[in-house]
């Protein structure tokens, strides 16, 4: 019974590796997309007052279809954690029962942002002139115009939340991944239409919107074919699994929402620095969610429902070996990219962005974001992870606490370093870091609440990584000062070349310095490597 028990694992982990790398994948196809769309823009917009309005603007629907709607947000989480225990098997048709708690979910999500739009719809100005106080009433009266245009995005997102839980739980793991495709596609494609008439961005408002309804069509057949049917259900307080969804929901989104009022916060602060800060620091956003939200994806989608599964059987070894395992992979991944950016991004923006309107001052104020930004790498990964546990025992108003207790620490360091230490778009990226750092240790430390967990183990390795990390860092450093030094090419083959370099250097030194340390991840990556080699 032991040994079955032991080969029951190894397979939940080799499937959670194989669905790992598929969303790996698919993700890397998505940000890369993703990125032209961003070179499209900034080539057509730059960093300018047309480019902040709308990037303001985009902030208050994006918290419904990406904070609260997109995968991993709160009601794609509530969707998995509650559905995926009263779904006993994945090969049949979800029984009256789901499918009237589908129901009755998706009839209170549609009727909640549907109010919250309206009123949106009704108070652009004022909300932008909240937000943006500090800006021009030009750039006010342009977003207003923008935010209007995007209001249906927020009906949009929770729907799509939902479909993205109810297809991760049937191991459907491509399309939720693939979906925001749709949206970048319509955004390049409006954008290179419009330009260079579209003098106030519109385009921009419009393609998001047509994209964002488009990831709804494609996701609609799916869900419809594993047989969920929405039939309109007002029945919220005699069904005791909707109320379950609520309470881990309510305090989920609220959490989201904490999240979007540090942005907010920042926001007030960024309108005071200079025109096109607040583009410059979304472009360091997208740059540094290009691999660490790949990794944080690719190993977290797989993982939760695992979480869910055996907190439901009560299995705390079996949270605490795919936690470890989950997080170290993440630390080991994390390391080098944090190298990267400091050793090679400011090479990195000027290769992809810094053509048409975007010019080496917006390159150098993106790059200075994104500096700070790789700060919080590794408490990002580590706060997102212990999340995912925290929903798996139907517990998301701890996190909530401790995001809206964060709220003051991010204005004060926001203060402290913008308004008195004049640090600039990296002050803004700092404080971002420190309050990243702040919620995971408290989130780690409130855990032991629930379950001890293995820290110890887990941050010895880390420890042995970052050492890897700082010699491997060094070694990139000293190579890029002599590259640049010596080096005579074309600007974009240069950059290539430098950027190629510099990933195999470090590489091929982190790797060996870990493998001599004899860490697990780096063992199993050196032994796929000669794997798919001897193939």
């Amino acid at each position: 019974m032991e040994n079955q028990t032991e080969l029951d694992k190894d397979t939940k982990t080799t499937s959670v590796l194989k669905a790992a790398w598929l969303i790996a994948v698919v993700t890397i196809v998505s940000k890369l997309i993703g990125f032209v769309r961003d070179v499209v823009i900034a080539n057509y917009y730059g960093a300018t007052m047309v480019s902040d309005a709308y990037y303001y603007a985009y902030q208050i629907p994006s918290l419904s279809l990406i904070l609260l709607g997109g995968v991993g947000g709160p009601f794609h989480s509530a969707t998995v954690a509650i559905f995926s225990k009263l779904i006993p098997s994945l090969k049949e048709k979800p029984s009256d029962k789901v499918n009237k708690l589908y129901s009755t979910f998706m009839t209170a999500t549609i009727l909640f942002f549907l109010v919250l739009s309206v009123l949106i719809f009704i108070f652009p100005k004022e909300i932008m002139g909240l937000i943006i106080s500090n800006g021009s009433q030009e750039m006010i009266n342009l977003a207003s115009t923008h935010l209007k245009i995007m209001t249906p995005l927020l009906v949009i997102g929770g729907i799509v939340g939902i479909y993205y839980g109810i297809l991760i739980i049937y191991k459907q793991f491509m399309l939720p991944n693939l979906s925001p495709i749709v949206m970048s596609v319509a955004i390049i494609v409006m954008s290179v239409a419009a330009a260079p008439d579209d003098k106030k961005g519109l385009a921009l408002a419009w393609a998001t919107t047509i994209g964002a309804l488009l990831q709804l069509v494609i996701q609609y057949p799916n869900v419809r074919k594993l047989g969920f049917k929405l039939r309109p259900n007002f029945e919220f307080t005699n069904n005791p699994h909707f109320k379950e969804i609520c309470e881990l929901l309510f305090p989920a989104v609220l959490s989201s929402t904490v999240g979007q009022i540090h942005i907010y916060v920042d926001m007030f602060f960024t309108s005071s620095i200079s025109e096109g800060a607040w583009t410059a620091i979304g472009y360091a956003n997208r740059v540094f969610q290009f691999p660490v939200g790949i990794l944080v994806t690719a190993f977290l989608v797989p993982l939760f429902p695992i979480f869910a599964r055996l907190v439901a059987d009560k299995d705390y070894d079996g949270i605490r070996k795919y936690f470890n395992k989950g997080v170290g992979v993440l630390f080991f991944a994390a390391i080098p990219i944090i190298i990267g950016i400091l050793v090679v991004g400011l090479d990195s923006i000027r290769l992809v962005f810094e053509r048409g309107a975007f010019d080496k001052e917006a390159t150098f104020m993106v790059t200075e974001a994104l500096w700070f930004l790789s700060a919080s790498i590794l408490p990002y990964v580590f706060r997102d992870s212990i999340t995912r546990v925290y929903y798996s025992f139907n517990d998301s108003a701890t996190p909530f606490i401790i995001a809206f207790s964060s709220i003051i620490l991010k204005f004060f360091l926001n203060i402290l370093f913008i308004t008195h230490w004049q640090m600039g778009i990296g002050g803004i990226t700092l404080s971002t870091s420190l309050v990243t750092l702040f919620n995971a240790c408290v989130l780690g430390f409130l855990m032991k609440r629930k379950m001890k967990m293995d820290y110890k183990s887990l941050f010895r390795n880390l420890g042995k990584m970052i050492a890897a990390g700082i010699l491997a860092f060094l070694v990139c450093m000293f190579a890029a000062y002599t590259f640049d030094s010596y080096a005579s090419l074309p600007p974009v083959i240069f950059e290539l070349v430098k950027i190629a370099f510099i990933f195999v250097l470090c590489m091929a030194v982190y790797i060996p310095l870990n493998l001599v340390m004899k860490m697990d991840y780096a063992s199993e990556l050196a032994e796929r490597i000669k794997s798919r080699l001897g193939r």
